[in-house]
């Protein structure tokens, strides 16, 4: 798949973990960012999503807060 995908995540955040673990198994690269402990990610994240809510999932230009499987599914052109 031919996407550019960035995940803003935390470590101690459930909808993170199942986000990642969506992508990995459907064989999907992202470049994943712990916005808990990088400052410049954690303010970019915000600049993109108008939020602090994590995961904040950007696949080409599309920016969607939290993991909604249906979605993510929709943006990717693949079935959840």
């Amino acid at each position: 798949m031919d996407k550019n995908i960035v995940i803003y995540s935390t470590p101690t955040c459930h909808f993170c973990h199942m986000a990642k673990d969506f992508f990995d198994s459907h064989k999907i690269a992202y470049t994943g960012y712990d916005v808990s402990t990088d400052a410049a990610k954690r303010e970019e994240m915000v600049q993109k999503t108008g939020q602090m809510g994590v995961p904040g999932i950007i696949i080409d230009g599309k920016t969607i807060v939290g993991f909604d499987q249906d979605k993510v599914a929709a943006a990717l052109g693949i079935t959840a």
